[in-house]
């Protein structure tokens, strides 16, 4: 199955493509723009999401919905926020279609047009934000931490399957807080989150940070982010967390009673990621065989596969199969059992090398007589003889040992990859020719950055946490700079 993939070194773009699809991840839909994601690719999701629900649960907050249309009017209470999203709104101006006089078809039926038009969810903050109003009035109210699991909608040109859909699924987290300092905590608290999910359980290492003026969220203060090196050198921002200080409160007239009995004006966070984290895992660790998925998110874990001629060996093996496929799910893991008889063994193999099954295990004629199973790893593509009597807890190590190696790949990967650099040529001829993060100096401003931007496609992607204060000259312009920056080009 693997041939028929893009070599990854010759066309990273069609490699990505041809995976995705070929992978049974996603595909094109009849509506432009869009995707679906389909069983395997949901499985992944699911797994994604019940490990960040549990996470966000384990910190204090609840899950509810609010709905999907937001009147028009909210957007315009709070300027920065309506100028960052215009260009990619949906709006709702009908409510219900017709005949045509002539007969031929289906038009909107003119005499239905809405008293006042709706968009269709970008984001949440203005809905969300109208309701809070209703709902707190006193700093007995606070904190409120409520999460949503969600579509959104935002019209794009230029859209991939996962890394830019004009629909995609996603969680959006908004808190509301009596204190300024309550809500930073909130903001850098699920950016942790954030960060502890991608390394530990996606196997990808990430950069913690904040945002440009120009690249920060709008309607924000602050936004921070986590910034991952994908294999083709460029930057994907696997997460985000905003600080949005009392924009929207004020933009919504939510205020409450504080502990000294005055009115005060609600602190906020909003926080989010999105299905884009399935694309980052693809292009984080996969090759040309196909996924290579950490064993925390793989929809199946392990794979038994039997090789057997005729139906007296495969009755001998598959009771040898089942019965080692019921210990493994007794130890908490996800096992399929594949005694299709419409495919050849070889087939098999290369199936679940491409979808990224962390371990198969083959049991053959010879390894029912003699105790054992065949024990293939996905990340390294090596296999080994085992023991048929000790092989759960040999598998649920070798798991572990997956987890761990495949975010130690992807960390020396980084490690490899990232420069300092303190001459404008240089910096031209790493993003152009090698990829990867570049930390340099940088004059603070918003017109050196734009300049950077449209002379080398790369950009800030954060001012990281805990870099330290560093004298030096600004790599386009010469003048001062205190500290490097991240720059990257990026998804």
């Amino acid at each position: 199955m693997a041939r028929f993939l893009t070599n990854r070194e010759e066309n990273y773009s069609q490699w990505y493509n041809d995976l995705v699809i070929k992978a049974d991840l996603a595909e094109n839909s009849a509506v432009r723009g869009c995707m679906v994601i389909k069983p395997y690719g949901y499985a992944i999701w699911e797994k994604m999401q019940a490990e960040l629900d549990r996470m966000f649960k384990a910190t204090g907050h609840v899950n509810a919905y609010f709905p999907l249309f937001i009147p028009k009017s909210f957007f315009s209470r709070e300027a920065a926020h309506v100028e960052g999203f215009a260009k990619e709104c949906a709006v709702v101006t009908h409510y219900r279609l017709k005949k045509s006089p002539d007969g031929s078809g289906i038009i909107v039926d003119p005499d239905a047009k809405l008293e006042e038009e709706l968009i269709v969810r970008p984001t949440s903050e203005t809905i969300i934000w109208n309701t809070y109003k209703d709902w707190i009035q006193s700093y007995r109210d606070l904190p409120l931490l409520i999460n949503q699991w969600a579509n959104v909608v935002r019209w794009e040109m230029r859209t991939r399957l996962f890394l830019r859909t004009t629909e995609f699924l996603w969680q959006e987290g908004h808190t509301a807080h009596a204190t300024s300092e309550e809500a930073q905590e909130e903001a850098l608290r699920m950016l942790g989150v954030y960060s502890d999910f991608v390394e530990n359980y996606m196997g990808v290492p990430v950069v913690r940070g904040v945002k440009t003026e120009s690249e920060k969220f709008a309607g924000a203060i602050d936004t921070y982010t986590i910034e991952a090196l994908m294999q083709d050198g460029k930057a994907l921002q696997g997460g985000t967390s905003h600080f949005l200080g009392q924009n929207f409160a004020r933009a919504f007239d939510v205020r409450f009673t504080n502990r000294e009995g005055k009115l005060d004006y609600v602190w906020a966070t909003s926080w989010g990621v999105t299905t884009r984290l399935i694309g980052a895992l693809v292009m984080a660790h996969a090759d040309n065989n196909g996924l290579v998925l950490p064993p925390k998110l793989a929809p199946i874990q392990v794979v038994i596969i039997p090789i057997y001629k005729g139906n007296e060996q495969l009755d001998a093996i598959s009771a040898i199969a089942l019965d080692l496929k019921a210990s493994l799910e007794k130890a908490g893991l996800t096992v399929r059992y594949d005694d299709r008889d419409t495919q050849k063994p070889g087939f098999k193999f290369a199936e679940y090398e491409l979808k990224g099954v962390p371990v198969r295990l083959a049991i053959g004629p010879r390894d029912a007589e003699g105790g054992t199973v065949e024990v293939a790893r996905r990340d390294t593509l090596t296999k080994e003889t085992v023991a048929r009597a000790g092989i759960v807890e040999h598998v649920t190590a070798l798991l572990e040992e997956i987890q761990h190696n495949i975010y130690r790949k992807a960390l020396t990967f980084r490690e490899q990859n990232t420069y300092r650099c303190d001459t404008w040529e240089e910096f031209c001829d790493i993003i152009e020719n090698r990829g990867g993060f570049v930390m340099a100096h940088w004059d603070g401003t918003p017109e050196t950055e734009e300049q950077i931007k449209n002379l080398t496609k790369a950009t800030v992607r954060a001012l990281p946490f805990n870099n330290p204060d560093e004298e030096g000259k600004c790599i386009l312009t010469g003048r001062p700079s205190q500290r490097r920056v991240l720059f990257a080009r990026a998804y």
